[in-house]
């Protein structure tokens, strides 16, 4: 079976064309090695990707060549406990990490502010 139908069909990607991109932009691999969107997929095999800032590591359990439910396309893979492990240290990180927005110290400038700085740059001296 094609990669790229493989991972459609186990819901890491939602089109087949999407799946075909990440494995040109080198995002995939097949038991560590550089993969195409037409290699053959085998039961046994140990499938790197990176959906988004995850990467995962997949061990292909079970072949289909249509989309089914998430239950069926969950059965056709085995995620490696390392993987799970990144995973959850990551969103670990994620949760603890700063929010973004707490940073900004003022908002947008008022009415006021826009007229004060165009003001300012209209009678700035100009070094062109």
């Amino acid at each position: 079976m094609r990669l790229d139908k493989w991972l459609w069909a186990a819901r890491f990607f939602k089109t087949r064309s999407i799946a075909v991109d990440e494995i040109g932009k080198g995002r995939v691999t097949i038991n560590g090695q550089a993969a195409k969107a037409s290699r053959e997929v085998r039961v046994g095999d140990v499938v790197k990707l990176r959906q988004g800032e995850i990467d995962r590591e997949v061990k292909v359990a079970g072949l289909s060549g249509v989309r089914g439910p998430a239950p069926v396309a969950q059965a056709l893979y085995e995620e490696t406990p390392d993987s799970i492990a990144a995973r959850e240290r990551a969103a670990e990180a994620r949760r603890l990490a700063p929010e973004p927005a707490d940073a900004i110290e003022q908002g947008r400038p008022t009415k006021q502010d826009r007229r004060r700085l165009a003001d300012w740059n209209r009678w700035s001296a100009s070094l062109d």
